[in-house]
């Protein structure tokens, strides 16, 4: 009967694991708070979404113990390293020619998680297809459950969901946040905006593919 009891530190330990993982710097945050910016709250949080639901994927993986999964990724990181490089680079290049649109009018404003709903499964993708990201998690999850016990398929559902929920009060605070001060910025702005994000976007995705084409030509 105590196996179906969790470790209660599971949770604090998993939230602040959450926030980490979400913080740093990355494409899919250049795209999430691209979106915030563009379409306020609700756009960011939509894209936060598709990042929390793909990390909580991989961290589910690595709880179980499916470690085929990371092996899968390595053997064949060069693939989905490409594919995951042509992506980015793709939503780069049509973020970076994208017409910005910005609008505050009161109906613009009522809008709801519903009307950017398809934001949730691009981040997702973008997310799950970085190997660098899912051997990382792999790693983060592995030295997590090495420092708080997770014995029983409870903790780790438990230690997942914590870490999901970490990542999206990231998401849903950083939304917020630029969600208030938005309407400072004008169309020139966002246009700097999405033309700075697309490059971004495109570089990280031009790194990657060069990364795999580099180890080739060394081997």
């Amino acid at each position: 009967m105590l196996s179906y009891i969790p470790n209660p530190l599971i949770i604090p330990i998993g939230l602040i694991v959450g926030m980490l993982i979400a913080a740093p710097v990355g494409p899919v945050n250049v795209l999430c708070i691209q979106r915030a910016i563009e379409r306020g709250f609700w756009g960011g949080v939509a894209a936060g979404i598709g990042s929390v639901a793909g990390d909580a994927l991989i961290a589910l993986c690595a709880g179980l113990g499916v470690g085929s999964i990371s092996g899968v990724v390595e053997t064949h990181r060069a693939v989905i390293q490409v594919i995951g490089g042509i992506a980015l680079v793709a939503f780069g290049l049509r973020l970076f020619f994208s017409e910005p649109k910005l609008s505050m009018d009161p109906a613009a404003s009522r809008a709801g998680l519903k009307d950017f709903v398809w934001d949730i499964p691009q981040t997702f993708f973008l997310t799950i297809t970085n190997p660098g990201a899912v051997l990382g998690l792999f790693a983060v999850f592995g030295g997590v459950s090495t420092f708080v016990e997770v014995h029983s398929t409870v903790d780790v559902l438990l230690l997942v969901a914590a870490i999901a929920g970490g990542s999206m009060l990231w998401w849903v605070a950083l939304s917020n946040l630029i969600g208030r001060y938005r309407h400072r910025i004008d169309l020139r702005m966002l246009n700097m905006v999405n033309r700075i994000a697309g490059l971004l976007l495109a570089l990280f995705g031009a790194v990657l593919i060069a990364e795999v084409i580099w180890k080739a030509g060394h081997f």
